[in-house]
């Protein structure tokens, strides 16, 4: 299926058998090596990595670059986004990085996110409260969808009536749409003109907000953000903070509502949702690959030599279902000890919005165990589909009874 670490031009493409059943996938390619030189998503080369150690070590490795102006001419294509969107963490490296992260985590604060538990906890009652007379719904476009954009919406001082449609924009870039060839370009352009409209209204009327906060980082302080950099990052908190929550929601409800033991479990000791979350995350998490990497000289990667360049993978995925790691990695455990876990990353780069995203996905749980005591998946598990994308774990629908 594929080429261990070599010269070879001739590569295997695993991305169907990777949509179809990535576990197993990584599975065969972990135990048998811990590099493999494949034909990456869009089809140039690229080297996965799948077992914990050599993962985690990448992480952290700063020879392993994020900006895609050290890609290799010809090398990496991912989706170009303008200026004003693409000068955000995910493409840099130190010094840019380490201001801007700490310019940030100024404004993201521990205390601001504790604020939001009280709103989270009453949107995701809110959001029950209107399908409970229903009986079923589809608990991903009822739930796991809406709560985080509200969150976000309320994080970053959005008002309800201009909040868009934030997934069909996420979708559009991650999980693009094969019959909608330019719904990518126009979700675009329609968060340009939505942040721009955005930014000049909190100028206008600061507030409370993260996003004021920013702006007020951005104009005011000494060690400045660019205006492409203040709109890079209100794009970064809106996708990265949705993205990776509503997949963590639906990815966790479904694993529990597959094993009834560990549902029971949470019922009857709600106190162990916080630590459940973790083993959740690291079981079926919502990134099944870490942002690509580029190797600013050759690098030594689980016994391969990396060239300077090329698109590195790292598997997330892989990593935290590796047995060198994580014993019977394939079983859900709510008592296992997760420390450790790459879910949400590592690193200088390891997820900014984490406890944000730790926090919802425990207040979505604990409020849905308590509001329906007889939920239960209202099809078979085979019918589930997943959303057509080799980076992403997250799930088209969940079509639940209560």
């Amino acid at each position: 299926m594929t080429t261990t670490a070599s010269d070879s031009t001739d590569l295997d493409d695993p991305t169907s058998e990777i949509m179809a059943d990535p576990y197993g996938v990584y599975a065969r390619l972990r135990e048998a090596g811990p590099v493999h030189r494949i034909a990456g998503p869009d089809g140039r080369p690229a080297w996965i990595v799948t077992r914990y150690e050599d993962v985690r070590r990448a992480l952290a490795d700063p020879r392993l670059s994020l900006d895609k102006r050290r890609a290799l001419p010809g090398g990496y294509q991912g989706f170009a986004l303008p200026p004003a969107l693409d000068a955000n963490l995910l493409n840099m490296d130190p010094p840019d990085h380490t201001r801007i992260r700490r310019l940030v985590t100024r404004a993201f604060t521990a205390g601001r996110i504790e604020r939001l538990r009280g709103p989270v906890r009453r949107t995701a009652v809110a959001l029950l409260d209107e399908i409970a007379p229903h009986g079923r719904a589809d608990l991903v476009a009822a739930y796991a969808a809406p709560l985080p954009i509200a969150v976000i919406c309320e994080l970053l001082g959005v008002p309800a009536r201009d909040r868009p449609d934030f997934r069909d924009w996420t979708d559009a870039l991650v999980a693009p749409d094969p019959a909608r060839p330019g719904r990518a370009k126009e979700a675009v352009g329609s968060m340009l003109r939505f942040f721009g409209r955005l930014l000049t209204h909190k100028r206008a009327e600061p507030g409370d907000d993260l996003l004021s906060a920013l702006i007020a980082v951005r104009d005011e302080g000494d060690d400045r953000l660019s205006e492409d950099e203040l709109m890079s990052l209100a794009f970064l908190i809106l996708f990265a903070g949705y993205e990776n929550t509503v997949q963590l929601i639906g990815n966790a409800a479904l694993a529990l509502l597959s094993h009834p033991e560990q549902l029971a479990t949470l019922r009857a000791e709600p106190s162990r949702i916080p630590a459940a979350v973790e083993e959740l995350a690291r079981y079926d998490g919502p990134a099944l690959l870490a942002i690509r990497r580029f190797p600013v000289e050759d690098v030594l990667i689980g016994g391969a030599t990396v060239p300077a360049g090329e698109t590195v993978l790292l598997s997330l995925a892989a990593a935290d279902r590796d047995p060198h790691r994580f014993p019977e990695p394939d079983r859900l455990d709510l008592d296992r000890d997760t420390a450790g876990h790459l879910a949400l990353g590592h690193g200088i780069h390891y997820c900014l919005g984490a406890p944000l995203a730790r926090l919802e996905t425990e207040i979505a749980l604990a409020v849905l165990l308590e509001r329906f005591p007889s939920l239960a998946l209202d099809v078979p598990l085979s019918d589930l589909r997943r959303r057509p994308s080799t980076r992403a774990r997250g799930l088209l629908a969940l079509p639940v009874r209560y």
